[in-house]
């Protein structure tokens, strides 16, 4: 009776993560257009850091809020400006997606969150200073294109 219930309780287990794993598996494929999107989107809206400030700026709504875990809640003015300070006090700042660490979830009717890391590095006393950050973007599909309409930026 014994092995009856082990040999029960392992067929379970196997079914239940079977199902689970699957259950995963599908979602990744179902997801993987939308997972491609905003990859793209990331990487010429950060292509646009160091090159064009309008284009830039384009990729985010005007409704945009920022939440950072040092400097608090700024918005969509201030952020222009900050950036702009960033790009004339750090020229050669550079931004990396690491996109081992990105998740991207659908928002129905709205668009999706974007979560991951990113690598920031710049030469600082003649060494290359560098830091990695999490992040989630909530992009907006919208009739002029995807924005970004909310920023988390944690972990500094």
């Amino acid at each position: 009776m014994r092995k009856l219930k082990f040999f029960t309780a392992v067929l379970i287990a196997i079914v239940v993560f079977g199902a689970a794993h699957a259950q995963q598996t599908n979602q990744k494929q179902h997801d993987k257009e939308l997972f491609e999107t905003i990859f793209k989107l990331d990487s010429a809206w950060f292509a646009a850091f160091n090159k064009d400030a309008a284009v830039f700026s384009s990729y985010m709504d005007s409704t945009l809020e920022f939440y950072h875990d040092r400097t608090g809640l700024t918005f969509y003015a201030n952020n222009i400006a900050a950036f702009e300070r960033i790009r004339k006090n750090v020229p050669d700042l550079k931004r990396e997606l690491l996109k081992e660490t990105m998740e991207v979830y659908p928002i129905p009717g709205y668009g999706a969150v974007q979560i991951a890391q990113h690598r920031f590095c710049h030469l600082e006393n003649g060494k290359m200073d560098c830091g990695v950050f999490k992040f989630i973007h909530t992009w907006k599909k919208t009739e002029q294109g995807w924005k970004v309409t909310r920023i988390i930026s944690v972990d500094h």
